[in-house]
């Protein structure tokens, strides 16, 4: 419930702390007394439109806070913990209000968005007047007031679940058959394609690998050349040993004719031989050492040309063909394989359409039901308003095409408020004061299903009195006794049904001057004052003996 309600500095309240308490509270006051101006500062707190014309005049802001009792199951608990929101205890809204425009608003101190605030506000309070926009007259919440009321949001909740179970397989079925027929127009492609990949065999790192030795196969071809010029020239056709050779044999046959001429140059010669022998023997080695196949080159140069041939022609670098390759092959395999895949999909999809239209048609058979006990419990509630001869229907249509998260129902009240005139939205077809009392007999039939901890009641009995006056305050204080009820009346009998009584008013500060600015206060009535108030609100400006003894009566029938 709405535990305590401090403002300061909006329009005409200076300064306000304001304990609120469970069951019936009634807020009464003159016109003008500034009972509007309490029920607009608690709509900023809750997230209502900031404006700075809020701000009392002479101050730079005005603040607005409200702290809520709740429950620890409260739905609003578990927005705070999606919202990751401090959660230890009371629930503190607040909201401060620039007097150039801006606003800034906290939940438990933290600072949050407008759309949070107002998404938590929509769990804590409801606000109800003879101009109320929202609610039970917007038709968007009937459906889920019929569901509470009949004890069907758990079945409706399913519902939901099996909505997007269906939708998720009909999408997954889309997807594959528009995989398929995409993959069924290349399928030419895909065959070839997979072929001629699954022919080249490309492997990762192939071409880095390849290239490289390649490289190194050309290197060696040059210096094997070069080795092999020389090798012929030391030890070929080319090579000097055989002449050396045979110079020598002649040189040592003359060598005991003149040996000291002869023997220095056949060493000399010996040592050449020696030293060409030796040459031939490390190139023929280093020829060995870079010896490659001209055959093998020739396979690398093929086998680089095809790889690259290949990833151009595909569109992709010469090391992702692997991948590629594989990918046509899956896409080759979905494609031999999707029929049977698709149809598994399809069943899938129908066997969840199935399972949602059956449960949906389940659902709105409970809805027509429990609309038949809501129109009768509403009815009931109507001749004591002096809506006797009104009648409240709920208008539910049901179409199959028009599926969704919800069901296939459409749901909204309607109201009838003469014989012989044409039901229709209630909203539409409703006058204000009779608005007000068919929202009234709702809140009435729906206080403990789907209703926020908090109702609020604008003058809800504006224009009525007497029995119909008396009939609305019997009804607030039933709904009391499940939820907390303010209510801004006019009316004593409405009055004098409250557990607490709140007089508004409007005055100077003692001793001020008359052009000193006024303040609105609010001020908890005890027995005698109470007595009073409802006097003065049965006679007007004087109050009569007559008046004090008609309050009293009234204090006496409810007390």
């Amino acid at each position: 419930m709405l535990a305590s309600l401090s403002i300061r500095d909006i329009v005409l309240i200076e300064k306000l702390d304001l304990a609120l308490n469970e069951g019936l509270t009634v807020l009464t006051g003159e016109t003008g007394a500034g009972k509007s101006i309490l029920l607009d500062a608690l709509s900023l707190a809750l997230g209502g439109r900031g404006d700075g014309a809020l701000v009392r005049h002479g101050a730079a802001k005005g603040q607005v806070t409200a702290v809520f009792d709740l429950p620890l199951s409260h739905p609003a608990r578990l927005l705070l913990a999606e919202a990751d929101i401090a959660d230890e205890g009371d629930l503190i809204v607040r909201r401060t209000q620039t007097a150039d425009g801006r606003t800034r608003a906290t939940i438990n101190d933290q600072p949050v968005s407008l759309q949070t605030l107002r998404a938590l506000a929509a769990r804590l309070v409801e606000l109800h007047g003879q101009h109320d926009d929202r609610a039970l007259v917007n038709p968007a919440s009937h459906r889920a007031l019929l569901d509470a009321f009949g004890g069907l949001a758990g079945e409706a909740i399913a519902l939901g679940v099996l909505w997007r179970g269906w939708r998720a397989a009909v999408t997954e079925a889309d997807g594959e058959r528009a995989r398929l027929e995409a993959a069924a127009k290349d399928a030419d492609f895909l065959r070839h394609a997979a072929a001629e990949l699954n022919t080249l065999a490309p492997e990762a790192g192939e071409e880095g690998r390849l290239a490289e030795r390649r490289a190194a196969m050309m290197r060696s071809e040059k210096i094997a050349g070069d080795l092999s010029e020389a090798l012929d020239a030391v030890g070929g056709g080319g090579s000097p040993v055989p002449t050396l050779a045979a110079a020598v044999r002649r040189l040592e046959r003359r060598a005991g004719e003149a040996q000291d001429l002869v023997k220095p140059a056949v060493e000399a010669i010996d040592q050449a031989l020696d030293a060409l022998e030796s040459a031939r023997a490390h190139l023929e080695a280093a020829l060995r050492e870079a010896d490659f196949d001209p055959r093998e080159l020739e396979r690398i140069e093929e086998r680089l040309f095809a790889l690259r041939a290949a990833a151009r022609k595909y569109g992709v670098a010469t090391d992702d063909l692997p991948a590629r390759a594989a990918r046509f092959s899956a896409d080759l395999v979905a494609l031999d394989r999707g029929a049977t895949r698709l149809a598994a999909l399809d069943r899938a999809a129908g066997e969840a359409s199935l399972a949602y239209m059956a449960a949906a048609k389940h659902l709105s058979a409970g809805r027509k039901a429990a609309a038949g006990r809501l129109e009768a419990a509403v009815n009931a509630e109507l001749p004591p308003l002096k809506l006797e001869r009104a009648v409240f229907s709920v208008a539910l249509e049901s179409d199959a095409a028009a599926a969704g998260p919800e069901g296939q129902d459409r749901v909204e009240f309607w109201v009838q408020t003469n014989p012989g005139t044409r039901a229709g939205p209630m909203m539409k077809v409703a006058s204000g004061g009779e608005l007000s009392r068919f929202l009234l007999a709702l809140k009435v039939v729906l206080a403990d299903r789907g209703s926020a901890p908090t109702l609020i009641f604008d003058e809800i009995d504006t224009g009525v009195g007497g029995a119909v006056a008396d009939a609305i305050g019997a009804r607030l204080s039933r709904l009391a006794e499940r939820v907390q009820v303010l209510s801004v009346t006019h009316a004593p009998q409405v009055a004098a049904r409250a557990r607490h009584h709140l007089l508004i008013s409007k005055a100077s500060a003692p001793g001020a001057a008359n052009d000193a600015p006024v303040t609105t206060r609010v001020a908890p009535l005890t027995d005698d004052h109470r007595r009073e108030e409802i006097a003065r609100m049965l006679a007007g400006a004087t109050v009569t003996a007559e008046a004090r003894a008609a309050a009293d009566r009234l204090l006496g029938v409810v007390g």
